[in-house]
């Protein structure tokens, strides 16, 4: 029976994956390269949870002593005893193939690997494992608190009791789960990518204004956000780097980055964590 759950990466994603553990009883460990990030991930999930204790959603015992069951690790090593390892690093597949291989020599045998990428293919991520069998993919929705859904995607070699124990994990965190096969960008980013895509060509056309496209699928398509507004959130280095992987996968021309969204990860204006993306944001 999972457990203890560790997740690599301490990031917007990361902490969040963590803080719903946490809120569901689970002992988690997190671990990332840069210290300071694990302190700021401390704070964030120590805040996240004061907000759910303000809404009545968790009582004041639980949250400290939710609090009480999180540690920070300074290194893979730290992650030996967890059952579950939920990698959540950079959309880079160099980076998340090293995190794999780095694991292998400090998990358990029966330990599970699971991947949050949202594009990169779950086989050949499985690969730079020493457990393909064990391995799969769990993307998590950001914000990862709030968003109620989790993709699960098994890889070639992904057995059924991995599938499983997987589901009963995100189905404990509170989550629904949807099962997409291992194609490019699964289910949610090979429908959502192409309309921000599509969103930002036509403002590098000047058919709108992002003001304008955001509110028109808003209020015209009642969704709850704009997607020049979620792809901000989602940050555009991110949302470049899936686009990426899916014109490289599937070799279909339509997912080719708008230049627009690569001229504006060049200048660094990738979003809400930057103060700037399509939108202004104060900081």
């Amino acid at each position: 029976m999972i457990e203890r759950l560790g997740v690599v990466g301490a990031g917007q994603m990361g902490a969040g994956i963590a803080q719903v553990a946490l809120a569901a009883g689970y002992a988690v460990t997190l671990t990332d390269a840069r210290p300071e990030a694990l302190e700021a991930a401390r704070a964030g999930i120590a805040k996240g949870l004061g907000r759910q204790v303000e809404k009545g959603a968790l009582a004041p015992g639980a949250r400290d002593a939710a609090l009480g069951r999180l540690a920070l690790a300074p290194d893979l090593a730290g992650l030996a005893a967890m059952d579950l390892v939920v990698e959540a690093a950079t959309e880079a597949e160099e980076v998340k193939a090293a995190i794999f291989r780095g694991l292998a020599p400090h998990l358990a045998a029966q330990a599970i690997l699971a991947t949050n990428t949202s594009s990169i293919p779950i086989t050949r991520l499985a690969a730079q494992s020493d457990r393909p069998d064990r391995f799969v993919g769990l993307h998590f929705m950001n914000p990862v608190p709030v968003m109620p859904l989790v993709e699960l995607i098994r890889g070639l070699a992904t057995s059924d009791d991995t599938v499983a124990e997987a589901r009963a994990v995100a189905e404990r965190l509170g989550k629904t789960v949807v099962e997409s096969r291992d194609a490019p960008g699964f289910l949610v980013n090979r429908l959502l990518i192409p309309m921000v895509n599509e969103a930002a060509s036509l403002l590098e056309q000047g058919v709108g204004t992002a003001e304008g496209i955001d509110a028109a699928l808003r209020l015209g398509a009642n969704h709850p956000m704009g997607p020049l507004a979620l792809a901000d959130l989602i940050g555009l280095d991110t949302v470049l780097a899936i686009m990426e992987v899916l014109q490289r996968e599937t070799g279909d021309p339509k997912y080719r980055p708008c230049p627009l969204i690569r001229r504006h990860v060049e200048a660094g204006w990738t979003g809400r964590k930057a103060g700037r993306g399509f939108h202004l944001y104060g900081r």
